[in-house]
């Protein structure tokens, strides 16, 4: 496979990675090209954006959460139709869960074979950043940094510097400076960038940063960096896993109800589709735009900012009042985070008490920081429908929420926390009859065997609906 492609990464968070990597993507997209684009690590609203900006979906590639060999596979299957793919690294360039650097955006480069380009924060520096560029390139020589993006730049003198000590010190080209701008086009919210659906500009905000990068960064030298990248020579996968990955498929098909809008939208593609493979058909709704739930055999509920919402979601009463009912008759439903706040009986926002559907006993209130934020590690160390115990599964959580009031049983919390916060004490999942909701949010390609079971729990309830009815 010899597919042009380029990491943009930086040396912390916070250096405009991301909005060059929208900008990059939306300005080739514009002369032409078919963009692949790819977000390193666990996140959604980064990965929303660098899709609208390519008009594709955006996928995720996380060595935490997923072998290796399928995030490989997963690179190779997303890019064998584009010209070129982009992926937006994670926080710092060498930054990992360890003092080797597993997970960390390098160690991705040197896994699909990647050249880096270093987008730089050069507010208040000039030549002390030649130092830092050498430092990178000498902390591992197997990583191939080719370029560097000056942001923030405070005016063509302070380019100058910078440009001439960076190139003169260590080789690596500039191939772009972008001044300080005036305007605000990506809004901030929480610790990432404000999610598209919510955007309502996000369409003028996108054309902006592509201008910016066409006037600001070299696209051409870009190009010629992702061109030389290179053939995955040598990379040791098995000839049937450069795959698109399809699951056992299941007859009568089940339909799997997925709840996606504003409030509800971090889902990973990886996860429709592996629904879609197992032999579901998926039906997309919302409580912000109707009020009954459609007849469906399963029901997925994703992450999001139900607290934006709040208002909206405890109006729609008939909504939360069938979902309820729904899950009393055995309706099998998996949720994530904003999906596990909504089957709560309530948010708590300001000191107004807002009510959700009431599924599960547990109160939520809001933090200013965030209470979970990280890679997660669970041991399903109790019985439930959808995993068996001794499972261990690899996810991410990051919330601001945490429990105001649980009133439960603590044998109904099927989850052991091996790293990460949770929900209460050390413990995730909350199971009830046929419901299992977490704060852990699982890709696909990491966990294959959830799909299976969403599924097969999905033509179970199938069969008994359709048995009551004879």
């Amino acid at each position: 496979m010899d597919i042009p492609r380029i990491i943009i990464s930086a040396l912390r968070g916070g250096s405009g990675k991301t909005i060059l990597s929208i900008g990059i993507i939306a300005a080739w997209k514009k002369y032409g090209k078919k963009v692949s684009p790819f977000k390193k690590g666990p996140d959604y609203i980064d990965a929303g954006w660098l899709a609208f900006a390519a008009g594709r979906p955006c996928h995720n590639l996380d060595t935490f959460m997923i072998k290796e060999e399928r995030v490989l596979q997963s690179f190779l299957w997303n890019t064998e139709k584009d010209d070129i793919a982009v992926i937006e690294g994670n926080r710092g360039l060498y930054d990992g869960i360890d003092l080797e650097g597993r997970t960390s955006t390098a160690e991705l480069a040197k896994l699909i074979k990647a050249p880096v380009v270093l987008c730089i924060d050069a507010t208040k520096t000039t030549r002390s950043m030649a130092a830092v560029v050498m430092g990178c390139l000498r902390f591992d020589p197997d990583v191939s940094i080719k370029g560097v993006i000056l942001n923030r730049v405070a005016g063509p003198r302070h380019e100058s510097i910078l440009r001439r000590s960076i190139e003169h010190y260590t080789g690596v080209p500039v191939i772009g400076a972008v001044p300080k701008l005036d305007t605000q086009d990506f809004p901030e919210r929480h610790m990432g960038l404000v999610p598209t659906p919510e955007h309502a500009w996000a369409t003028e905000s996108i054309e902006a940063m592509s201008k910016i990068a066409s006037e600001y960064l070299d696209l051409d030298a870009l190009a010629a960096i992702a061109d030389d990248a290179g053939p995955l020579a040598g990379v040791d996968i098995p000839e049937e896993s450069i795959q698109h990955p399809v699951f056992s498929t299941q007859h009568p098909v089940p339909r799997i109800g997925i709840i996606r809008d504003s409030a509800f939208q971090f889902y990973y593609p990886e996860n429709i589709a592996a629904l879609e493979a197992a032999g579901a058909e998926t039906v997309f709704f919302s409580p912000l735009t109707g009020d009954t739930i459609p007849p469906v055999d399963a029901l997925y509920i994703g992450g999001g900012f139900p607290e934006t919402h709040a208002q909206q979601l405890a109006e729609n009463v008939r909504f939360r009042e069938q979902l309820r009912s729904l899950a009393e008759d055995g309706l099998p439903v998996y949720a994530e985070c904003g999906g596990l706040m909504y089957l709560g009986e309530a948010l708590v926002l300001e000191g107004k008490s807002y009510p959700m559907a009431g599924v599960l006993p547990v109160v939520f209130g809001f933090s200013k920081k965030p209470a979970g934020h990280g890679y997660t590690i669970v041991t399903v160390d109790r019985q439930n429908p959808f995993f068996k115990a001794g499972t261990e599964l690899r996810g991410h959580e990051f919330h601001y929420s945490h429990v105001l009031k649980w009133s439960g049983d603590d044998k109904d919390l099927v989850f052991e926390m091996k790293r990460g916060t949770g929900l209460i004490d050390k413990r995730d999942g909350v199971c009830y009859k046929n419901v299992l909701a977490a704060y852990t949010h699982i890709h696909a390609l990491g966990t294959p065997r959830w799909a299976e079971a969403v599924v097969r729990m999905a033509n179970s309830y199938k069969n008994e609906i359709a048995g009551a009815i004879l």
